[in-house]
């Protein structure tokens, strides 16, 4: 991992230099899968108070950890810590979002059932909530409740007592349709 320092007047002591290498090297093993890694340390001083800012890219999100403390160190090796939990998040998220597509684009076992020959005649039409009376919701309400989940809402609105569709577009817009 390249690191570059700014606004370090003097060089840091051996044994201090040495430490934060080994920090470094760390966050290295855990960041760089694809490529060398960059680190740029930014450090101000304000009275007897040092302020530490890394930033470095990992894949399309930047890092930033922030540190403050009299000790220069302890605001470097603070900022770092801050960096090490943001990189372990992002890497579990990632990781995770690649585990759950996986699992999506199985196909299903296959089974010879009476299910399986159903499927076979065709598409069919399944009714859904028609003995259930929903109560009526202005259209804030409805896309209100579309940012929840879904793609398309069927709602009675209340102003005109009707039936409304409130269907996703790709772009992120909606396109209402009023009966």
């Amino acid at each position: 991992m390249k690191v570059s320092y700014k606004g370090v007047h003097h060089d840091l002591p051996p044994k201090l230099q040495e430490k934060l290498d080994a920090k470094f090297a760390k966050l290295s093993k855990l960041l760089e899968k694809r490529g060398e890694r960059e680190a740029h340390v930014i450090v101000t001083n304000e009275r007897h108070l040092h302020n530490a800012e890394i930033i470095l890219q990992f894949y399309d999100h930047q890092l930033v950890g922030a540190g403050s403390d009299a000790d220069l160190f302890t605001a470097i090796s603070g900022a770092l810590t801050k960096i090490e939990k943001q990189a372990l998040k992002n890497r579990t998220k990632w990781r995770e979002k690649a585990r759950r597509a996986d699992i999506k684009s199985k196909p299903a076992p296959v089974e010879a059932s009476p299910a399986a020959a159903d499927a076979d005649r065709g598409p069919r039409v399944f009714r859904v909530n028609h003995h259930e009376r929903r109560k009526p919701m202005t259209l804030e309400e409805a896309v209100f409740q579309m940012e929840k989940k879904g793609d398309y809402l069927v709602y009675r609105d209340a102003e005109r007592e009707a039936l409304s569709v409130l269907i996703r577009r790709k772009d992120g817009d909606f396109d209402l349709v009023e009966t």
